[in-house]
């Protein structure tokens, strides 16, 4: 194990600081590894400040805690550790320990922004698409019969299946058994196609999905169980037979002549202009509509945030994350505001806007890329025009850490961590089979960040574009009752769990097919496994001398950890496995 600190409890008294706090931060330097002199380094106005580490104790494990303190003068505190070694001296920041100066991007952060509600760390969120989830027996008849597959091709956009809002209600207990306790609806304005994404209002619900009264019944009954509803927001664009298009063209950008902005080029969705004042209080004006009752939407995922305000020289971005948070803020005060962003989001993070992103170039990629099947039917990498690479464990690691680094805590772990959504292949199409869907899966559910899953990859439906992976949920017919049960017991342990829900992360190993970390609060340490293949067995160093692990998920045997920190791993493969130190 190497020098280590993180933002979790462990290591930073207060995660979520106000402005003039003093707040205490720990660096761990495990046994074994002797640390002479450490210094803390902040930055209070742009201005780099260093104070000396104290030891502030010595764990059973043989581990020192070093500690400091820092005065909060501005709204977000990048600070790193200067640390004298025997080996030399290191900088220790999100980036990890390194023998040579590092740009101050990868430092760790302390936010005093209003922090992220504190319910969306606990979440499990379940994203649903409405037309493809489940209908009501109310709802008008759809274009195609439910059992009818989804497919892809140049109409795909505009077949409907007539699922529903009520149809949702319907089918709670589905998700129930499953655990989740979050619900993440794509749009459910009115639009000409099936995702909805090219409204042709805000100011009502879509009457094919049952109308404004649907909404209410729908949060009202997702309430009533305790659990929280978001919706989601188009402030990109709107769709062409919005009536803003026609009425109000300093909406958009309309250029000489009569042509105007588009998103990625499609005609029918205009690109909106957040130069206009009128055009920012209209949609604050929507924000907060739909997060008052009868509705009372917990928050809103925003489509497109990483374009929304841009274009040319207009750069709007960061002032309409402000505006859109203080109006979730003003109606709904717990409220949550999760950006969409398909690559590197950290320089729109940890800010007074966004909460977090859905983290598909700091997780979904990653995990892509070392779970991947032999043969995939799609030739894409989210995006980027290249097949799914092949990487091992390391290169795995080394790309979360990478975009974990330039981000704080806070903002990573209230980001929604994802195997796919939507907008991408079925995770059981990129991994191939349900072994592997497994490992994904409990690496959803075991690393840092909020779990959001995609409704059907609990029970293995595939599909290798965005388009034949909004299948409709087969409901009455067989599906994949296996992966569904280990959904539901990775959810139940996660909720369980003191450390996988709030604690930090130490790497323990990665390399080639194996990743083994640690997650560790002050009530619980998580050891876990992920093993895409048989292999020899393994002994992980570092860890506490002594320890008994007992199995928590995987059906292992326990483990335990000698006196000078190793621990043997078996080579059984592909395997999942949570094990939980006794204390």
């Amino acid at each position: 194990m190497r020098i280590h600190h993180d933002g979790s409890e462990l290591y930073v008294s207060t995660p979520h600081p106000a402005l003039g706090e003093t707040v205490a931060v720990f660096v761990r330097v495990p046994a074994g590894t002797r640390a002479t002199r450490i210094h803390l380094r902040w930055l209070s106005d742009g201005e780099p400040v260093f104070t000396s580490a104290v030891v502030d104790r010595t764990d059973r494990a043989g581990d020192v805690w070093w500690r400091a303190e820092m005065p909060v003068r501005n709204p977000v505190t990048p600070y790193r550790f200067l640390i004298r070694t025997t080996q030399g001296v290191r900088w220790l920041t999100g980036a990890g320990l390194t023998h040579h100066d590092v740009p101050d991007a990868t430092d760790f952060r302390l936010v005093a922004h209003p922090a992220p509600p504190a319910w969306a760390r606990d979440a499990v969120v379940y994203q649903i698409f409405p037309d493809r989830f489940a209908r009501s027996a109310a709802a008008p008849a759809g274009d195609v019969s439910w059992d009818t597959p989804a497919t892809s091709g140049p109409y795909a956009t505009r077949v409907r299946y007539g699922g529903d809002l009520d149809g949702i209600a319907g089918k709670l207990d589905h998700i129930a058994a499953l655990g989740a306790d979050t619900l993440y609806l794509t749009p459910f304005f009115p639009a000409p196609s099936n995702h909805r994404y090219d409204a042709s209002s805000f100011d009502r619900v879509d009457p094919a999905l049952g109308g404004d009264e649907a909404l209410a019944r729908l949060a009202g009954a997702v309430h009533e169980r305790g659990w929280r509803l978001l919706g989601d927001l188009t402030t990109n664009h709107t769709g062409a037979a919005h009536p803003w298009f026609a009425s109000e063209r300093d909406f958009y950008y309309v250029k000489p002549g009569g042509g105007y902005e588009c998103w990625m080029g499609h005609p029918s969705l205009p690109k909106l202009n957040w130069g206009s004042a009128e055009l920012r209080e209209r949609f604050r004006a929507v924000t907060q509509r739909w997060l008052r009752e009868p509705y009372g939407l917990d928050g809103w995922r925003i489509d497109v945030a990483n374009m929304t305000g841009r274009r040319g020289a207009d750069d709007w971005t960061h002032q309409v994350a402000t505006l859109l948070r203080k109006a979730v803020s003003e109606a709904r005060p717990n409220g949550l505001l999760i950006a969409e962003h398909a690559h590197d989001a950290t320089a729109d993070l940890d800010r007074d806007g966004w909460h977090g992103t859905m983290n598909y170039a700091g997780f979904t990629r990653p995990i892509w890329s070392w779970l991947r099947a032999d043969n995939l039917p799609f030739d894409d990498f989210l995006g980027v025009p290249v097949e799914v690479p092949h990487r091992d464990a390391a290169a795995t690691v080394a790309a979360m850490t990478a975009f974990a680094a330039q981000t704080s805590w806070r903002s990573w772990t209230t980001s929604w961590q994802m195997l796919g959504s939507h907008d991408t292949a079925r995770i059981r199409t990129v991994v191939g089979d349900a072994a592997r869907h497994e490992l994904a899966a409990g690496l959803l559910l075991t690393l840092p960040g909020t779990p959001m899953i995609f409704a059907g990859d609990e029970i293995g439906l595939t599909g290798a574009t965005n388009e034949s992976a909004r299948q409709p949920m087969p409901w009455g017919r067989p599906w994949d009752a296996a992966t569904f049960d280990r959904y539901r017991a990775l959810i139940a342990l996660r909720r369980s769990s003191a450390a996988l829900r709030k604690g930090g992360l130490r790497w323990a190993y990665a390399i080639g097919d194996c990743l083994v970390f640690l997650r560790e609060s002050a009530e619980q340490t998580v050891l876990v496994m992920a093993r895409r293949r048989a292999g020899e067995p393994l002994t992980v160093t570092g860890l506490p001398g002594g320890t008994r692990w007992e199995n928590l998920y995987g059906g292992g045997k326990p483990l335990y950890t000698e006196p000078d920190g190793s621990t043997a791993i078996d080579g059984y493969g592909p395997a999942f496995q949570v094990w939980a130190a006794d204390r």
